[in-house]
């Protein structure tokens, strides 16, 4: 048998090396199966060592040209990669086109101008409002005690957000609160962080102008711009860094440590709803999550953050929410715990409430918007079948009439509505305006004369010869 198999070997060398070892392998096998048995020749035994050692001398030839096969592929692709790198760092020579001075010139003047643009957008995406989060628009002078959280909703104008932000800065509410802003994407946020820029820069503007001037005889008595509003005596030992942006070291000298009267405003920033609820919690409920409804599964998230900071929240709707004085004065002297609900306006039940405007401690707001949150998606899952027909408005007022919803929390119950400005005579004349609309600090705008309120309040506000002087749009 084994002189078969070498003869076969002998026979097969030139055919080829892979069935060669494969026959070498089974002589040996079936030699040391015999010669255990003692039934092999003499013949067999001793062709066993030469055998090995060929098989021996061929495994190694075997593994050393390999090597040698593997070693010659990398070095092929190392030279084939250092050639493609060469040729796309190439410079043209005189064998192609050469690129004039000029256009060399001006490539590289749009490349500056391009890398202005991105470094302005850097800037602002890195002018985070709170960890890492949001955008802030404007820094205030100093930490405020009460929040203002206003969503925008997806169908605002800018002429809307336009007109909130500046009756926001004249109503003399940025002088006590921080302004939040809460946006249904972050391509509507983009959209609008110009316009909430340039209203910050009027405001400031405005402070400059009334400041300089010594008249105070033509301030409208509603629309007017009260600047005391926004000077507070105030020792600079007792204020204190606002907690939105980067933090700034000031210079902590005994020579400013007296009280002295300064300017006071809070800070204006924004975030979107993919940032406070990135997993879009209440999408698994319904088809569509508009944010009247998803903005109560932010809050819990932004209001927890920042829960240290502030004793009063009011939440609001930026495009229908207009403020003539300050809100917030009506629960200062409340309970942590409390909520002021409004009814809303024109409804047949008494009991409807209005999600437009909600004030409140900041602990019960906080457990307010977890217990709204709960609701809703009690709400949705009931109406499985109409996913789309959960009403903010309905929800809302469910929530406060469930006594063990509200057990954590203590409910004011709406004595009023927010009044509505649907008298077009009222706007027009500056005496009636006084008896009526001067005793609320924020009325709503209805959909029927929308437009028109907002040019009458925008002349008003430009009727004023120093404000006038501040506004592009006057």
């Amino acid at each position: 048998m084994g002189l078969i198999s070498s003869a076969k070997e002998t026979k097969n060398s030139n055919s080829g090396r892979g069935m060669g070892l494969l026959l070498v392998f089974f002589p040996d096998h079936n030699s040391s199966a015999v010669d255990n048995n003692n039934d092999s020749p003499p013949s067999s035994s001793s062709s066993s060592p030469a055998t090995t050692n060929l098989f021996r001398s061929r495994s190694s030839r075997l593994l050393l040209s390999k090597a040698q096969s593997t070693i010659s592929i990398c070095i092929l692709l190392l030279f084939l990669t250092l050639f493609l790198f060469t040729l796309s760092t190439f410079e043209p020579s005189s064998g192609f086109p050469a690129v004039s001075p000029r256009s060399h010139r001006r490539f590289l003047l749009n490349r500056d101008v391009v890398g202005a643009k991105t470094r302005a957008i850097s800037r602002r995406s890195n002018n985070f409002a709170l960890q890492g989060m949001g955008t802030l628009f404007l820094r205030g002078t100093k930490s405020m005690h009460d929040l203002v959280v206003a969503h925008v909703a997806s169908d605002t104008t800018e002429e809307d957000l336009r007109l909130f932000m500046r009756l926001l800065h004249r109503s003399g509410v940025t002088s006590r609160s921080d302004t939040v802003l809460l946006f249904d994407s972050p391509s509507s946020a983009s959209r609008f962080a110009e316009l909430i820029e340039e209203e910050n820069d009027s405001f400031s503007k405005l402070v400059e102008v009334h400041r300089n001037s010594n008249s105070s005889s033509q301030i409208d008595s509603v629309w007017g711009f009260n600047l005391s509003r926004f000077m507070k005596n105030q020792s600079k030992k007792e204020t204190s860094e606002p907690i939105w942006g980067k933090k700034t070291h000031r210079a902590n000298s005994t020579s400013n440590e007296t009280e002295s009267t300064e300017l006071t405003h809070g800070s204006v920033v924004g975030f979107d709803v993919t940032e406070l609820d990135p997993e879009n919690s209440l999408s698994g409920f319904m088809d569509h999550v508009p944010i009247s409804l998803r903005r109560w599964a932010c809050y819990p998230m932004l209001l927890g953050r920042v829960r240290r900071n502030f004793k009063h929240v009011m939440l609001v709707d930026a495009k229908t929410s207009l403020f003539l004085g300050d809100p917030l004065t009506r629960i200062r002297n409340r309970s942590p715990d409390s909520v002021l609900f409004f009814s809303k306006h024109g409804s047949k039940r008494t009991s409807e409430i209005n999600p437009a405007v909600l004030i409140g401690g900041a602990k019960g707001m906080r457990r307010l918007s977890s217990s709204m949150h709960t609701e809703i998606v009690r709400a949705t899952m009931q109406q499985h079948k109409k996913r789309n027909s959960v009403s903010e408005s309905v929800v809302l007022s469910q929530l406060v009439g469930n006594v063990h919803m509200t057990k954590n929390f203590e409910v004011i119950t709406p004595s009023e509505s927010v009044a509505e400005a649907s008298s077009l005579a009222e706007l027009r004349t500056r005496n009636s305006v006084a008896s009526s609309i001067k005793s609320h600090d924020i009325i709503q705008r209805g959909n029927s004369n929308h437009p028109d309120i907002m040019a009458i309040i925008m002349k008003r506000i430009c009727s004023s010869e120093l404000d006038s002087s501040v506004y592009n749009y006057c």
